[in-house]
């Protein structure tokens, strides 16, 4: 175990000479609280590299332990005291203990309850939202903070990337088109962007995630028919969830099932769920609209960057960026759908409407252009919105129509801009 946990204090350490991005979620991990500090998010979306920047950054100092690590398979509960001693011994005292992908301990919670018992600072990293939260929830009695992290937004990247995001000039311009291009196609990983094989790797990614995260931890029988839809299901995203469906497409016995397989790939962080907006309470609970975490996971077959792939990529960046900034906002997040049409997104405040927001990747063809608006539209007269945003591609224009104002903008340059300000009674998205 001494040798285990050596090992990963060197690897943690190579981290201070690697060139990191600062994100925004970082100055959500509150190093003096005494809550524990949950950073939880789907495999290989930075969740480490963030606590430790987090830890560096307030200069304390801590141990660390990863258990996420192969020869730590079958660990229990009670060998965590073991785990402590010997942290001791190779960190000297601290008050601040890092824990790394800590679900895999059953019976984690208890030895976590413990030490904030103790006043120790603790820090716990995980991809399973169902473990996490619930056990936290039933056994530290509301003493955590749950901080979620998505793969890189477009800014990240293009720090990342060293591309400037703040220049208007158009060769500035010109570079930001272009990374959004291999953004677009790769996605927002980390690591994606030091690797050559971008496609052997979220295979990899996938296929762990799958065995490791939802076929071990849930005892799942029939393993095939669950990946079968689990691909399925990434192929088609963005896609409304109709669990009669997908029972009857894979042969499930029973809708149950179904449900249940979705379900451990939202828990996952696989799947991200969108509810369908609705004025009652019961219909926001079904037809829910998933998509892929990242564009990374979508569809990895040959042509996968043709025809309508690149509208179903552009919409499901747009829908992370919105869900990572309307969390932390306390705003909600919808899709309008009816039988007169559909509008992507709808942002709320409580029960107040503060933007409608269509995506399509091409808007120069007249039908197109004419669906689009009109999902604006649908969206204006139900909930009374006048805050309509079409995003595109690459167009950029101010539409009027029927009374009503739409704004045209670039994917790219609203991923940049986006902020939300909430004034009194009236709110701009």
């Amino acid at each position: 175990m001494e040798f285990i946990l050596t090992d990963q204090q060197e690897e943690l350490e190579t981290r201070a000479d690697e060139v990191l991005c600062h994100r925004q979620e970082e100055q959500l991990v509150d190093t003096k609280s005494t809550q524990a500090q949950v950073v939880i998010g789907v495999r290989r979306s930075g969740k480490s590299t963030l606590c430790y920047q987090a830890l560096q950054s307030k200069g304390v100092k801590f141990a660390y332990a990863d258990f996420d690590d192969e020869r730590l398979i079958d660990f229990q509960a009670s060998q965590l005291n073991d785990v402590l001693e010997i942290l001791y011994k190779i960190y000297g005292d601290f008050q601040y203990l890092f824990l790394d992908e800590i679900q895999n301990v059953e019976g984690w919670h208890l030895f976590v309850n413990r030490m904030l018992r103790k006043k120790m600072h603790v820090i716990i990293t995980g991809s399973n939202a169902k473990l996490l939260s619930g056990e936290l929830a039933t056994h530290l009695s509301g003493r955590n903070k749950e901080i979620p992290l998505y793969p890189f937004s477009f800014k990240e990247f293009c720090t990342m990337k060293e591309v400037d995001t703040d220049r208007r000039t158009t060769k500035a311009e010109a570079f930001r088109r272009a990374a959004f291009d291999e953004y677009l196609k790769q996605g927002g990983f980390p690591e994606l962007l030091t690797i050559e094989d971008n496609k052997g790797y979220v295979s990899t990614l996938v296929e762990n995630i799958f065995k490791r995260d939802i076929e071990q931890r849930y005892k799942i029988a029939y393993k095939t028919a669950f990946e079968q839809l689990a691909h399925h299901l990434l192929n088609v995203s963005p896609a409304i969830v109709v669990t009669t469906d997908l029972a009857s497409l894979f042969h499930f016995k029973s809708e149950h099932t179904a449900k249940n397989y979705v379900k451990y790939l939202k828990e996952a962080y696989m799947l991200i769920g969108i509810p369908k907006y609705s004025q009652k309470s019961k219909q926001r609970t079904v037809q829910e609209k998933v998509y892929a975490v990242d564009v990374a996971m979508m569809d990895q077959s040959e042509n996968a960057f043709a025809g309508e792939n690149l509208g179903h990529r552009l919409e499901t960046i747009v829908a992370i960026h919105l869900i990572r900034k309307c969390k932390a906002d306390g705003l909600d997040v919808y899709y309008l759908n009816d039988r007169s049409g559909e509008c992507d997104f709808v942002v709320c405040k409580g029960n107040q409407v503060l933007q409608a927001i269509q995506v399509s990747y091409d808007i120069s063809a007249e039908k197109t252009r004419k669906r689009e608006i009109n999902g604006l539209l649908l969206a204006a007269r139900q909930t009374k919105c006048e805050n309509l945003l079409l995003l595109t591609d690459h167009e950029s224009e101010d539409i009027e129509q029927d009374g009503h104002r739409m704004k045209v903008q670039p994917v790219y340059e609203w991923c940049i801009e986006l902020g939300i300000c909430v004034k009194g009674k009236s709110a701009k998205l």
